[in-house]
């Protein structure tokens, strides 16, 4: 199969590029997968193919710019010049645009290969009927929340025009499939990147560290951290460091700054800027435990997923698809309540101050972590393919039938 991935791909700062990363890498040790075709978005740098695996070759086709009006053409003349078997979308709304007609426009894409007849999946990472607009940092307008609303259904409507939508989280199929009447919704896993083996669940504690990790300013705000943990450092008297991995969110350039200079006088807190893929075990090693400092969610957490993958006992807001992958998945943590600072402080050292619990909940992480490898993720794609593929089969040869 030539398999061809519409999507942003390292070093791209557009979202999923890091999902799409861990999608290759494992989709090319496939047997059946002879070709992979990135179709990407232009970047400065060399996309990042230099796996140390043998697998099969890979194309790489930067065909699309973000924001661009004209990317459902030029996505389009690249799939007709390297005709492959089966297109893969990873897509979340925003994916070719924050704005309203180029995010439209490069969602008809999945449209375009059904009527070109080319077996398509998308893969939406959130939907819009279960985000926050208000806390995901969006809008609080009403009238504006309104309208987000129904260009969220048109272009739902859109994406739904693909062979089969896949989604992450159980409670998107139930949504999809009673407000749009859909048929071709199909529950897959986020899945997890690395499965290493089993830590030993040491962790230095001179500083104990207390990470979080993503692209923060919009509805990941890291002060409630920060004071939570200075809280923690008092009621204690541990020696507990604010470890803050990653960077701004796009929307929201110049925030940790800010953070920064705001809460200069706070003792050991450290801002680590951009984490290459090659420092990710270290950070999460190094760990005692991962906060979720979030007003709201988007979308399955890969940041949950990679902390599970090291055992890593995490506290977490008790809401939306959080809440979900602690039901569906496995996962366990501490809770807290999104806006409260006390009620994470509370979490924290719930955490910190018991090592038989923090042990308990990183082993529980581990194994729910495990139990889906991108492997398997890669392997369900495939199955769904093929499912598709004799479908459209049975199809023609009735059509056949039809005129003969």
């Amino acid at each position: 199969m030539k398999l061809a991935i519409v999507t942003a791909y390292p070093p791209s700062k557009v979202t999923l590029n890091e999902y799409a990363y861990h999608l290759v890498k494992h989709f090319r040790q496939k047997e059946d997968v002879t070709e992979l075709i990135l179709l990407t978005d232009k970047t400065e740098g060399e996309k990042d193919i230099h796996f140390t695996q043998a697998g099969c070759r890979i194309t790489i086709k930067e065909c699309w710019s973000f924001n661009s009006y004209a990317n459902v053409l030029s996505v389009t003349k690249a799939i007709n010049k390297t005709r492959p078997d089966a297109v893969l979308f990873n897509l979340q709304f925003m994916k070719f645009g924050d704005k309203k007609i180029a995010a439209a426009l490069g969602l008809m894409l999945p449209l375009v290969c059904k009527l070109k007849r080319i077996p398509n999946i998308v893969l939406l990472h959130n939907i819009l009927e279960e985000v926050d607009l208000g806390s995901a940092g969006f809008t609080n307008n009403k009238l504006m929340q309104k309208v987000y609303g129904f260009i969220g259904t048109t272009l739902t409507k859109l994406i739904l025009q693909a062979d089969t939508v896949a989604v992450t989280i159980e409670k998107y199929v139930d949504v999809l499939e009673k407000k749009y009447k859909a048929k071709n919704i199909k529950l897959i896993p986020h899945g997890t990147f690395e499965i290493p083996e089993e830590p030993d669940y040491i962790i230095p504690t001179d500083p104990m560290q207390v990470m979080t990790f993503g692209k923060f300013g919009t509805y990941k705000k890291v002060e409630g951290m920060i004071e939570a943990v200075e809280m923690v450092r008092k009621s204690t008297g541990l020696n507990l460091e604010v470890v803050i991995a990653g960077t701004d969110n796009p929307n929201v350039p110049g925030y940790l700054d800010k953070v920064q200079d705001d809460y200069k006088e706070i003792p050991q807190v450290r801002f680590t800027g951009y984490v290459e893929e090659s420092e990710v075990p270290k950070l999460f090693n190094e760990s005692a435990v991962v906060v979720f400092p979030y007003t709201s969610t988007t979308g399955s957490s890969g940041v949950l997923h990679q902390a599970g993958s090291y055992g890593k006992a995490v506290v977490m807001p008790d809401l939306g698809d959080l809440a979900h992958l602690v039901k569906d998945e496995g996962y366990q943590g501490e809770f807290f309540e999104p806006t409260s600072v006390e009620s994470l402080a509370r979490a924290i050292e719930n955490i910190v101050t018991n090592e038989p619990y923090r042990i308990k909940l990183g082993k529980a992480n581990y194994k729910a972590a495990t139990a889906l490898p991108m492997s398997r993720i890669t392997d369900m794609y495939l199955e769904t393919f093929d499912t598709i593929m004799l479908n459209k089969n049975v199809t023609k040869s009735e059509e056949r039938e039809i005129m003969a």
